[in-house]
């Protein structure tokens, strides 16, 4: 079976494109966007759709490469870096995302809106991160 790596490349400039919007949004500061209801949801909008796209992605990777199957979305990360796909310590902290992409999509609880608009400020450069050891990864594949 041939890898399909096309899915993936189109996922990948999905999440650049929204990873550009979030820059665009990050032009404001936190505050701004607390006070506007549509760039709050726009922020959780992006959130949503960069992570599924990487969920995607990891789905894609575990099934093109025969790889053990996760239990759920925030499993797939640690299979990819059981299998030395992405690094372990980077693992444990970009998972954990799958959790808040949740709370934000099926309203499980709560969410702390100024904390979330901090921390996707700070940590949105990890999907950066991800990218690069996913292309780094495909370079391996013929």
């Amino acid at each position: 079976m041939t890898f399909q790596k096309a899915f993936i490349f189109q996922k990948i400039e999905g999440i650049l494109g929204y990873l550009k919007e979030t820059e665009e949004l990050f032009k404001f500061s936190d505050k701004e966007i607390l006070a506007d209801s549509g760039k709050l949801h726009i922020a959780e909008r992006l959130l949503q759709l960069i992570v599924d796209a990487i969920i995607d992605i990891n789905q894609h990777l575990i099934k093109e490469l025969d790889l053990k199957v996760s239990e759920d979305f925030q499993g797939t990360f640690y299979i990819l870096s059981e299998n030395n796909i992405l690094p372990t310590d980077f693992t444990a902290k970009i998972a954990p995302v799958v959790g808040l992409r949740n709370r934000i999509i099926h309203q499980y609880e709560k969410i702390d809106k100024p904390l979330f608009i901090a921390t996707f400020r700070k940590n949105y450069p990890d999907f950066k991160k991800y990218l690069k050891f996913i292309n780094n990864h495909l370079k391996t594949i013929d």
